[in-house]
């Protein structure tokens, strides 16, 4: 007898082999083929009852919610609804996850609404990536004006209009929102939008509170929550009750502050206060402990000099207890003694946006930061109901949030795809820039990988030379026994651009041989990477300028 039972509940692909063990200790003569992607149980026995099958998966936690013969019959119905009608999504949210969900989805014959509380395109084209570059780039240039390398190059004070640089700022904003999200909404007929605050009624159904005080239920096959996160705003004495930026005021505020305070040391903190020390602000910056605490350690510590050379006071492991607000500005309370500015700039992470949408009712897992638990597919522990971006427990970068959102389309509409996060590079936009991939020793370490590495200053880089900028370096780490690429961290300017090829190479799993005989275009900073796994074998220093 051959049985098909499709079961619910399994979360990884542990799941699946803890209960084809089950299975086949039942009987010598019981075959069990469990596979977790497709949530499908094949067995083949002739003396085990379907009865007894069942309930040897319920004893393990599961629930078989349809069995029969006909196997692939029953796939396509819980892949689709039963009336032959076309799949039906809805997606709260409509940042880079959301849309990267809605277009996918609608290209495998799903129909998508997208539910929005606030403005379309969510957090990156709004009010964080875009933005910060733009005043990122803007504030570089000012600084190569107050201050160059180059000799024959007179310095000279730039003038700042803080106003003319935040309407470009919205400008483009407008621009890239329209070009990428509005219009998309405009053009395809199968993805609707829906302005209001969306709630869990139960696990089927939501409730939309609309702008106008009036409410909506509407319900759905699938869903998708893509709500992104939001500003962390710690627990000190009065600083709630001050007007305090967020990086969101930061980054359009027409008014350039002459001593703005910045409290955090992660990507936000650092790229903000780098820039508003560029453009003309003095800024303390205070971390509770060191700059980029997860990071290798020589990366913070390196930005730091690099920093404080421009100007800018960092406080590391000082903690604020009192925050106080008058008409002459900020006073605060700190373990170094008070401190005084005209802003104060709360940039200590973010957490999901979670809490008003009663996921209560679902049963969807959430974790302590209240971030919805989800595994590679985007599936959260309940069937129908998935989840991507910076609501969830993965990773708070824009391109993860939307290669997440493809892949919980493909498979909400029945297809299979994982998202594999083992070389995901990530930058942070300062200068020099932080870039890193993979491991670091101690991560490499802790999962019991004896490693080696070696660290590349960037005064044994040809490019960093003639650019007079020397400040930094690039570190590989390898696996001592098969002398494979597992990490790279790189403190550099460009540093972002170069950290692409060392993804590359972990991900298609190269020796430092492998990358130290690829050819690189001489006089590029990328060309550093080279050098570094070339210094595992010689002395580079040794070596002529383009020597391979």
């Amino acid at each position: 007898m051959q049985f098909a039972f499709i079961i619910d509940g399994m979360t990884c692909d542990h799941c699946a082999s803890g209960i084809q063990e089950s299975l086949t200790q039942l009987n010598g003569d019981v075959q069990a083929e469990v596979s977790f992607a497709s949530k499908q149980a094949l067995i083949t026995t002739e003396t085990v009852s379907e009865e007894k099958l069942v309930k040897a998966i319920e004893a393990k936690g599961f629930r078989v919610v349809s069995n029969g013969a006909d196997h692939d019959q029953e796939i396509e119905d819980i892949q689709k609804p039963s009336n032959g009608a076309r799949l039906k999504l809805v997606i709260i949210g409509s940042g880079s996850s959301a849309f990267g969900c809605a277009i996918r989805a609608v290209e495998e014959g799903a129909t998508v609404t997208l539910v929005e509380s606030g403005t379309i395109g969510g957090c990156c084209v709004n009010v964080g990536c875009v933005p910060s570059k733009i005043l990122i780039r803007a504030a570089h240039l000012a600084h190569s004006q107050r201050s160059n390398p180059f000799t024959g190059l007179l310095d000279h004070e730039p003038t700042i209009d803080r106003a003319a640089l935040s309407q470009q700022q919205v400008s483009r904003v407008e621009e890239l929102r329209a070009a990428k999200y509005t219009s998309i909404l405009d053009s395809n007929p199968d993805i609707d939008l829906i302005q209001g605050a969306a709630s869990f009624k139960d696990a089927h159904t939501l409730i939309i509170k609309k702008p106008d005080g009036s409410e909506q239920l509407l319900s759905a096959d699938r869903f998708m929550v893509a709500t992104g996160s939001t500003s962390f705003i710690p627990t000190i004495g009065g600083l709630k009750e001050s007007p305090y930026w967020t990086s969101t005021e930061a980054l359009f505020d027409e008014v350039l502050p002459e001593h703005l305070v910045v409290l955090g040391s992660g990507v936000v903190a650092l790229e903000i206060a780098q820039a508003f020390q560029r453009l003309g602000s003095q800024v303390t910056l205070i971390a509770r402990s060191t700059l980029l605490s997860k990071e290798e350690p020589a990366l913070g510590e390196e930005l730091m000099r690099a920093l404080i050379a421009e100007g800018m006071k960092v406080l590391t492991y000082t903690t604020v207890s009192r925050v106080s607000h008058s008409a002459s500005g900020f006073r605060l309370t700190t373990t170094q003694g008070e401190i005084s500015g005209d802003k104060v700039l709360v940039a200590m992470g973010r957490v999901p946006n979670t809490s008003t949408l009663n996921l209560d009712v679902t049963g969807v897992q959430l974790n302590q930061r209240g971030g919805i638990t989800v595994n590679d597919r985007m599936e959260t522990n309940v069937d129908h109901i998935y989840a991507a971006g910076d609501c969830t427990d993965l990773p708070q970068y824009v391109y993860v949030a939307a290669a997440a959102g493809t892949r919980a389309a493909i498979n909400l509409t029945g297809g299979n795809a994982s998202l594999n996060l083992t070389s995901m590079p990530a930058v942070v936009f300062t200068d020099p820039q932080v870039a890193t991939v993979g491991l670091t020793e101690k991560e490499a370490s802790s999962q019991g990988i004896e490693t080696e590495s070696r660290t590349l200053s960037l005064d044994n880089v040809p490019r960093a030379l003639t650019n007079f900028e020397e400040s930094g370096f690039v570190k590989l780490v390898i696996d001592r026994q098969s002398s494979r690429i597992v990490g790279c961290q790189i403190l550099a300017e460009n540093g972002g651009e170069m950290i692409q090829t060392a993804t590359l190479a972990i991900r298609n799993q190269m020796t430092i041989d492998d990358l130290a005989d690829q050819l690189f275009p001489y006089l590029t900073m990328v060309e550093g990477l080279k050098l570094c796994a070339q210094t595992f074998r010689k002395d580079v220093s040794q070596l002529s300028c383009c020597a391979g």
